[in-house]
């Protein structure tokens, strides 16, 4: 028996039912990464360079101009218009050499401007709404930095148990005698600790972590770019004049807070890891050490690195493991971030 001839112009049989290709700028692959977000605002790849240097002024000439203002007015009020008492209040100010509680306040307000001048740089320059700085949420997830505040307690434990054992002290000194005496001048350092590291930590973070590594991310497209480049800066920026050991100690941790920004895909787990160590350190320096000692180390000892390595690791392994468990996601939709982006 033969089959009947088709029809002409109709196929032998319907068309196969194979799903349709997703296209390429709304498939997973196309979604990105932290690192990355800036891809999604204004377009232009001078935007990078040029963020990059305004920020730079905004931090280290503008906000600490503008910040001295109210020290100066209370100054003028204090010294009844003495121009000489003045002059010594200003210059004992700005002298981390010997700081006052009133020079650590300065220093601390100064780099916790960083959160504003960030969000003005990303949305000004690059079109996006600040909170892409945060996460690629985009916000500050919550839950997972009170989780990692948890862990960097983790992590610090582990940092005093092999400081008690490798053969020369490890970062932040000799703690082991007597505490200095107690005087207003120290509980006037730890209210300041207390209240103002957070934001000086969160600050920097916003800062290196948050801005350069979304520009590094942005005109180079690599993750490492993106980790290296801010990770070197951070380290510089404590002081051209810190020995090497010192300065590789900050590089690690600069490191390790850039992988955790991309693994995570957030600052949280940065932000929690900075402002405990900051803490620690500084509550030490005022009550067993010499401040001017913990804003200016020269010594450092290479003893520090391995326990900096071994601490962050730690800290690394266990803030990811958490991301995970809470099914935290690392990549953002670009038609999300496109959608954000500025209207003019």
């Amino acid at each position: 028996m033969t089959t009947p001839p088709e029809p002409p112009g109709q196929p032998p049989y319907p068309p196969p039912a194979y799903p349709q290709p997703v296209p390429a700028a709304t498939g997973p692959r196309a979604w990105l990464e932290y690192h990355l977000l800036l891809r999604a605002g204004e377009r232009g790849q001078w935007r990078y360079a040029v963020g990059l240097f305004v920020l730079a002024v905004l931090m280290y000439v503008v906000a600490p101009i503008v910040l001295i203002i109210p020290f100066v007015v209370w100054y003028v009020v204090q010294s009844g218009g003495d121009g000489a008492v003045l002059r010594s209040d200003l210059e004992a100010l700005v002298d981390t050499t010997d700081p006052t509680p009133a020079t650590l306040a300065y220093l601390l307000l100064s780099l916790s401007a960083a959160i504003p001048l960030t969000w003005l740089v990303v949305r000004t320059l690059h079109g996006l709404k600040p909170r892409w700085l945060a996460s690629v949420r985009p916000r500050i997830r919550w839950r997972f930095l009170l989780a990692c505040v948890g862990l960097s307690v983790v992590a610090l434990l582990v940092n005093f148990v092999l400081s008690a054992v490798v053969p020369a002290p490890a970062a932040g000194g000799d703690v082991s005698g007597d505490p200095n005496a107690w005087s207003p001048t120290m509980r006037d350092f730890l209210l300041v600790i207390l209240l103002l590291t957070p934001l000086q930590a969160v600050g920097e973070e916003y800062a290196f972590r948050g801005y350069l590594t979304q520009a590094f991310g942005g005109l180079f497209g690599s993750r490492a770019a993106a980790v290296i480049g801010p990770a070197v800066l951070f380290a510089l920026a404590h002081g051209l004049g810190q020995s090497v050991p010192i300065f590789i100690d900050r590089l690690a941790f600069g490191l390790v807070a850039g992988v955790l920004v991309i693994l995570t895909g957030g600052l949280e787990a940065g932000i929690a890891f900075h402002v405990l160590n900051n803490w620690v350190a500084f509550t030490l320096a005022a009550v067993y050490l010499d401040m001017g000692d913990a804003l200016n180390p020269t010594g450092g000892s290479w003893w520090d690195i391995p326990v900096t390595v071994v601490k962050s690791l730690v800290y690394v392994g266990l803030a990811v493991l958490v991301a995970r468990r809470m099914g935290l996601t690392t990549t953002a939709d670009p038609a999300v971030l496109e959608a954000s982006r500025r209207r003019v």
